[in-house]
C-alpha cells in the first residue's frame, strides 16, 4: 500500500507540474488522504481478513489512484468546460473503501452467500429491471442503464453482475454431476441431460434480454462471458465452451444486423474514419492520442487527448493514459490487471469449498474480461462496448461494486489460507 501511494503521489506531482510548471501546494493533504484510506483498508484486512492474499488490495488501490490522477488531469485540461469530476471521484473512492470494509465485516463466511442464492437472484433481477422503471430510469448515450434519485445517478447492473455470479456458482456446484456426467440415453449412447441447464439458462436469457431492452451491449457480452466461463470451469467440458462460442457468434451477427446501436458500433469499428466527426470521433481521436504518445508518452499534463476525445474520463480514459504515459504507462496498467487476474485465479485454486472456488473464478472473470473488453475497444481490437475500466474510469457505482468484488475475493482468500495454515500447523505438531 505504501509503494502504491508513492507511485500515485509521483504521478500526481508530475501531472500538476506539467499543467502549471510548479510543485503543487496540496501534496501534503493529498498524501495524508491517501495514507488515511490505505490505513483504513489495511486495518480492516488485519482484523477481518488477516490471512488474505496481500497483493490484491494494493493493486486495486494503485489502479484507483492512477484513475484519480488522470481524471483530475482531464478536469484541468477541460477547465473551459468547467468539468469537476475529480473531487466526486475522491468521494466515491472513500465510499468504495467503506463498502470494502462493510463487506468484510458482514460476510464472515463465504458459505453464507450460498444459503441465500435465490434471494440474491431475486435482488439481482430487480436491479437489472430498475432502469426500465418509469420515473427513475434514465437513458444516457443511448443506453438505459441508470436510475436517478434527485441529482444522484446509479448503475444497478454493476451490483447485479456480482449477485448473478454468486447465484451461478451456487447453482452450478449443486448440479455439477448432472452437468458433467452423461445420463440421458438415446439408443445405445449416453448424452448429457439438458434438463439441469434449463433453469440457469432461463435466468441467463432473462439477464441478456433485459440488457438488450436497455440497449447495452457491453454488459450483455460480460454476462454471456461470465455464464459460459463459469459453466466451463465447473464441468471442464470443452463442448460447453465450443457451444458458447457458436452461440456468441450467432448472437453477435444478429445484434449487429438488427439492433441499431450495435450496428452503428460495428460499422464504426470496421471504419471509424468514415464517421470521424460523428460516431467515430472517439476512436479517431484516441488513435491520434495513442500514436502521439509513442513509447514514453507526451508527459503527464502535456497531451491533447483530454480535450479532444469525447467522454475521456469514462470509456476512453485508457487512451489518455496511452497518450501521456505512452506504451510504458499503458503496459503498466495492463500488467496490474494481469496480476489481479492471476491473484484471483490463485485465490480460486486455494479456496476451501467448491462454491468458494467457483465464486472466486467468476469474480475474476468479471474483473478481467471487463478490463479486456474496454481496452480492446479503445485499441480497436474489438467493437467498443461502452463499459468502464475497473477502478480507473470515472463512476461511483462501478467503483463501489469493484471494491465489493475485491472484498469478496479477500474473504475467500482468507478462508483458504487459514485452512492451509491450520493443516501446516497440524503437520508440524504431528512431526513433533
Amino acid at each position: 500500500m505504501a509503494a502504491a501511494a508513492v507511485i500515485i503521489l509521483a504521478l500526481y506531482v508530475l501531472m500538476i507540474v506539467g499543467n502549471t510548471n510548479k510543485i503543487p501546494a496540496d501534496v501534503g493533504p493529498l498524501l495524508a488522504a491517501m495514507f488515511a484510506l490505505g490505513v483504513v483498508a489495511h486495518i480492516a484486512n488485519r482484523y477481518l481478513a488477516p490471512d488474505a492474499h496481500p497483493v490484491v488490495l494494493p493493486l486495486a488501490f494503485l489502479l484507483n489512484g492512477i484513475g484519480y490522477v488522470m481524471i483530475l488531469r482531464i478536469d484541468l485540461g477541460n477547465s473551459l468546460h468547467h468539468w469537476n469530476f475529480a473531487p466526486i471521484q475522491a468521494l466515491w473512492t472513500a465510499i468504495g473503501v467503506g463498502a470494502y470494509v462493510l463487506t468484510l465485516f458482514f460476510v464472515r463466511r463465504s458459505r453464507d452467500l450460498d444459503r441465500y442464492r435465490y434471494l440474491l437472484l431475486l435482488f439481482g433481477a430487480l436491479l437489472l429491471l430498475a432502469p426500465l422503471a418509469p420515473g427513475i430510469g434514465e437513458t444516457i448515450n443511448g443506453a438505459r442503464l441508470w436510475i436517478h434519485f434527485g441529482t444522484l445517478s446509479f448503475q444497478p447492473v454493476e451490483l447485479a453482475k456480482i449477485l448473478l455470479c454468486i447465484f451461478f456458482a451456487s447453482y452450478f456446484i449443486e448440479r455439477r454431476e448432472l452437468l458433467t456426467t452423461p445420463t440421458a440415453r438415446v439408443g445405445s449412447r449416453l448424452f448429457l441431460d439438458p434438463r439441469p441447464l434449463v433453469p440457469i439458462t432461463l435466468a441467463w436469457i432473462f439477464a441478456i434480454g433485459v440488457m438488450s431492452l436497455e440497449h447495452d451491449i457491453g454488459f450483455s457480452a460480460l454476462l454471456f462471458t461470465l455464464f459460459i466461463g463459469m459453466l466451463w470451469v465447473t464441468t471442464g467440458r470443452t463442448g460447453y465452451l465450443a457451444l458458447g462460442i457458436v452461440a456468441f457468434a450467432i448472437g453477435a451477427y444478429l445484434a449487429g444486423k438488427y439492433l441499431n446501436q450495435t450496428h452503428i458500433r460495428v460499422e464504426t469499428w470496421l471504419n471509424p474514419w468514415k464517421s470521424c466527426f460523428d460516431a467515430g470521433r472517439q476512436l479517431c481521436q484516441s488513435w491520434y492520442g495513442l500514436g502521439s504518445g509513442g513509447i514514453g508518452g507526451t508527459g503527464l499534463g502535456l497531451g491533447n487527448g483530454a480535450s479532444n476525445i469525447p467522454e475521456p474520463n469514462t470509456d476512453f480514459i485508457f487512451a489518455v493514459i496511452g497518450e501521456e504515459m505512452g506504451l510504458l504507462g499503458s503496459t503498466m496498467v495492463v500488467i496490474a490487471f494481469l496480476l489481479l487476474v492471476g491473484a484471483g485465479l490463485r485465490i480460486a485454486q486455494a479456496a476451501r469449498s467448491e462454491f468458494a472456488k467457483l465464486t472466486a473464478a467468476g469474480l475474476t472473470i468479471i474483473m478481467g474480461f471487463q478490463a479486456f473488453f474496454i481496452i480492446a475497444g479503445v485499441t480497436r481490437l474489438l467493437p467498443l462496448t461502452g463499459i468502464t475500466l475497473p477502478f480507473v474510469s470515472y463512476g461511483g457505482s462501478a467503483l463501489i461494486a469493484n471494491y465489493i468484488l475485491v472484498a469478496l475475493l479477500m474473504r475467500i482468500s482468507d478462508e483458504g489460507n487459514r485452512v492451509v495454515d491450520a493443516a501446516v500447523q497440524s503437520g508440524e505438531e504431528l512431526k513433533t
